[in-house]
């Protein structure tokens, strides 16, 4: 429960300091005193949105703390999983610090936290009823999340989103393939033929280069048979025995000195050069001749050399223009292709996961439906109780749950249906419920949802609106009673209400030295009963006033 709430430069509150008690706590004073201030400075504790406008007029920071007790099993645990836990019996405190240029801290039991965290703790802790939740009532699609909250079917949504989002996250990939299924078919048909006619071409690193050579040679073929014939006649002669080659003229030369080298031995080594020189034309002649064979013309060859450069040009027109490139582009196009291939098969196996996936989705939807079809009976016969408590005599409350659309949060619609009457048939809440009496559905509901969850504090905010004489006793006496089961915090304008509280707080507000202050006062006895004859008048009030608010403080508390 709530035990202690610091308000520091929150709007017109300078600095407040409210104890609170267990049991029923009210909050009165004049409309404009500040109460909703009290309320906003809760929802920032709890990790709702706030604004920088909340921030006291001239302060730079705001601060808002608060101290628990006897935190209830689902709190402890949720502060146990997220890093901040506590024994049962220790004190939790949570402080907020909103900076005027925007910053913010969180701390949870001295430890610094962030927002989000606050808020997956606080609704642990409190939760507020104020108008706008009658709002709620009115939106059909809110009407589910009050039977879950009752049916403790925790296990079968998390089983159903868990199907949900299995389904989803198939459907969207299927849907996602198939989407570019046209486009990546046409495609594949591009790279299969694009792959085949680099694959068939057999491109090796180096080739064109080594065709250019050989068409080159080829168109100089004639050019260089001649010279190389030429070359050849001239070292080992040729046809015409008149004229005499190179070797022919170094062999008479080496006869000549062959003759005188052994009457004149210095001739022995010009002699052997010589020899050596004959040798070594007669090798370069043998050359000649073998390379004179291999540039023989073969038209063959260079029409294959022709057109295998004419394929390779063209390929490197398409697709780069070196060997490198294409051969590049073929591994990427492979690669490609590939991945196009794989997403066919993707297709197939995502085919045959879509069916189990939706029947799993079916499955987990009828199992969550049928907990909630059996919470819903349950929750409008409790419902119903308390209605007709709360002075709805003849009361009927029903939902009506139909098979829906499958979201995240189930396959079912549910609608609230209200009879007020004896012999009406139930209508929609929307069309029956006027404002006194969504207060009156709204403080029903909470008091069956109270049996079912173990948060410490109710806080009502203005609950009473629209609510007046007998409905207004019963809704007292109602709030008392579920203030034996937790701590309930009650910002009021009803006297029934204020008279049945166990501790009654005074909101005033003052203006000083230009400035406007809000505080908040414990009332004892006396106090509660000038307050409360206050909020009988309107205003001032009498003796005779007095008198009745003390009798009605002692009528609330039998």
């Amino acid at each position: 429960m709530l035990q202690y709430l610091h308000i520091e430069n929150i709007a017109v509150i300078e600095q407040a300091n409210i104890e609170f008690s267990d049991g029923f706590n009210v909050m009165t004073g004049e409309t404009g005193a500040g109460k909703s201030i009290i309320i906003d400075s809760l929802f920032a504790i709890l990790g709702e949105r706030t604004s920088r406008e909340l921030i006291r007029h001239g302060c730079e920071k705001a601060v808002v703390s608060a101290s628990f007790v006897d935190v209830g099993k689902t709190a402890l645990e949720k502060l146990e999983e997220l890093g901040f836990g506590i024994e049962k019996d220790e004190e939790l405190i949570i402080q907020r610090v909103l900076h005027s240029d925007g910053r913010g801290q969180v701390k949870i039991n001295s430890q610094p936290a962030n927002v989000s965290t606050l808020k997956e703790i606080g609704k642990l802790l409190i939760n507020i009823h104020g108008q706008h939740d009658n709002q709620n009532l009115l939106n059909a699609h809110k009407h589910m999340s009050f039977i879950d909250a009752f049916a403790d079917n925790n296990r079968e949504k998390t089983a159903y989103l868990s199907a949900f989002e299995n389904f989803k996250s198939i459907t969207k990939q299927y849907n996602s393939v198939v989407a570019e299924e046209e486009e990546k078919k046409a495609r594949a048909k591009l790279l299969r033929y694009q792959i085949d006619e680099l694959e068939k071409a057999e491109i090796s690193v180096g080739e064109a280069q080594r065709l250019k050579s050989t068409i080159s040679l080829c168109q100089q073929s004639e050019r260089i048979i001649t010279a190389l014939n030429e070359a050849y006649g001239a070292i080992n002669g040729n046809d015409d025995p008149e004229n005499l080659s190179a070797i022919d003229l170094i062999k008479n030369a080496l006869r000549s000195i062959g003759g005188i080298s052994e009457i004149y031995p210095k001739a022995k080594e010009t002699f052997e050069a010589i020899n050596t020189l004959v040798l070594d034309l007669e090798g370069i002649a043998t050359d000649i001749s073998s390379l004179s064979e291999e540039v023989d013309l073969n038209p063959e060859e260079f029409l294959n050399a022709q057109n295998r450069l004419d394929t390779i040009s063209d390929l490197m027109l398409k697709y780069g223009n070196t060997e490198d490139a294409l051969l590049e582009y073929l591994g990427k196009a492979q690669n490609e292709l590939s991945s196009i291939e794989q997403n066919e098969q993707l297709k197939s196996r995502l085919e045959g996961q879509l069916e189990p996936a939706q029947q799993a989705l079916i499955e987990a939807g009828e199992v969550l439906s049928v907990s909630r079809k059996k919470a819903a009976k349950h929750i409008c016969e409790k419902i119903t109780e308390e209605l007709v408590f709360l002075d709805f005599s003849g009361a009927k409350f029903t939902a009506e749950i139909e098979k829906g659309k499958y979201t995240k949060n189930g396959c079912d619609y549910t609608e609230f249906m209200i009879s007020t009457n004896v012999g009406e048939e139930t209508k929609p809440l929307v069309k029956v419920a006027s404002g006194g009496e969504l207060s009156r559905i709204m403080l029903a509901i909470r008091s069956v949802l109270s049996l079912k969850d173990d948060v410490g504090t109710l806080i009502f905010d203005e609950i009473d609106s629209g609510i007046s004489g007998h409905a207004a006793h019963k809704v007292a006496v109602k709030i008392g009673e579920v203030a034996k089961k937790r701590q309930v915090i009650c910002v009021t304008h009803l006297a029934q209400i204020a008279a049945a509280a166990d501790r009654h707080l005074f909101i005033s507000k003052s203006a000083r030295k230009g400035k406007t202050y809000t505080e908040v006062n414990p009332l004892d006895n006396d106090g509660r009963i000038k307050e409360i004859a206050r909020i009988m008048s309107g205003g001032e009030y009498t003796e005779n006033l007095l008198k009745t608010a003390e009798e009605l403080i002692s009528l609330m508390k039998k």
